[in-house]
């Protein structure tokens, strides 16, 4: 069923609409959505959703995008993040960032990969189903998520339609780059500062004071041996450690600094967690004798719709079985829609799935098309072609899953 469905009438109904999908794909890059700033592209996509055949199209309190598809026993949740990072001055883009260029068979420009297409291809995956099922009853029930500022915050997204608009679905595709492979995991981050104290004195009688630059030194020099100690494991590799800021205060720019604080960028491996990392920089504070408070940052604000949010900068590591279900389901869909063996992996980089399947244990794969490494760049680019395939498994993948789950 899944290869006559995939290469029979869905596949020459996209063909049909395929200018339809660049298009649309097109219009959601022309759209600026900053991270914060979504309002416009959240109202395209809702009034996008009414017009394809969505059960229900709304947005939540904090202003993510959510459509429904049917009312069926297995839930799932397609995910795509639909804000971006910033353009800035010195980005030497070949075309401007958010004008949608198509040049023979690429379209060019912010959110050309990170993450617009994903929703494009949902959007045409749930018009081709409504035209190819118009009266049926479907066995899963499909949310489209369209999530607001991941990018200044990942995961807290997905964790505020899990924790407070009570949608736990049972299984999670996330539209991040894949390159048309099925990822299955990432390693997780953390941001941490440490901070030290020194005594404050006036800079032609420095010797009265204590200087909390240079106490930090000692802290500095043991992060950067530890950073080459870090040991990882197949498929997520290891963990690092950069110390990513240096900040000191004093009375004057005349004086000795009474306070210094370093900023971590800490990415962490399959074994490590949370309290791993606190110890380590706990224990280098030990060892190198230096009296320092070691803090995980708290990320705070507004969306744009005004709603405030807060969390700490801890973003869990997480990996999928490559022998669970829902993996084999994603590979099955992915190689019908490619017409070849597919290929899994694992991101680089973090993706909301610390929130599904980081904190909530709950099975996430990712399948889209376009390289994570133009992710942030003025390169941003993604083959149309790949599009369409990814549009095609988007459609079929809800029933694999539903099969797989009886």
């Amino acid at each position: 069923m899944l290869s006559s469905m995939i290469n029979g009438s869905l596949r020459q109904s996209l063909e049909q609409q395929r200018t339809e999908l660049n298009v649309l794909l097109q219009r959601l890059i022309r759209i600026r959505s900053y991270s914060g700033e979504e309002k416009e592209i959240v109202e395209f996509i809702v009034r996008k959703m009414d017009e394809l055949g969505f059960d229900d199209a709304r947005t939540d309190g904090l202003g993510n995008v959510i459509g429904r598809v049917g009312n069926g026993p297995v839930s799932i949740l397609f995910d795509a993040h639909i804000d971006t990072v910033r353009v800035t001055e010195g980005e030497d883009w070949p075309y401007p960032p958010f004008e949608g260029k198509i040049v023979g068979n690429t379209i060019y420009g912010r959110g050309a990969v990170d993450e617009k297409p994903a929703m494009a291809g949902y959007l045409m995956a749930v018009k081709l189903l409504r035209q190819q099922f118009p009266n049926d009853e479907f066995p899963f029930t499909l949310y489209v998520v369209g999530s607001v500022m991941e990018e200044d915050i990942d995961g807290y997204p997905l964790y505020y339609i899990i924790e407070k608009e009570g949608i736990r679905p049972d299984f999670v595709l996330l539209g991040e780059p894949t390159d048309l492979q099925v990822y299955r995991g990432q390693r997780g981050r953390m941001e941490i500062q440490i901070r030290t104290a020194g005594r404050s004195a006036h800079g032609a009688h420095n010797e009265q004071g204590v200087n909390a630059i240079y106490k930090m030194q000692a802290v500095i020099t043991a992060i950067e041996q530890l950073d080459h100690r870090l040991e990882g494991a197949v498929p997520l590799g290891k963990g690092s450690i950069t110390v990513s800021q240096v900040f000191s205060r004093g009375p004057s720019l005349c004086s000795v600094p009474d306070f210094c604080q370093i900023h971590i960028d800490r990415r962490m491996a399959l074994h490590e967690t949370k309290d791993t990392v606190l110890a380590e920089l706990q224990q280098i504070l030990s060892q190198t004798g230096i009296d320092g408070e070691v803090i995980i940052p708290q990320y705070e604000g507004k969306s744009w719709k005004g709603t405030h949010y807060q969390q700490e900068a801890w973003f869990p590591t997480w990996l999928l079985e490559d022998t669970h279900p829902l993996v084999q389901a994603g590979l099955q869909v992915a190689e019908q829609a490619l017409g070849r063996p597919a290929q899994q992996g694992v991101w680089k980089f973090s993706t909301n799935g610390v929130a599904s399947a980081g904190r909530f244990r709950i099975p996430t794969i990712g399948f889209a098309p376009g390289r994570e490494a133009l992710s942030h760049s003025s390169q941003e680019a993604v083959n149309l072609d790949d599009l369409f395939t990814a549009t095609l498994f988007y459609a079929y993948l809800p029933f694999a899953i539903a099969e797989t789950n009886g």
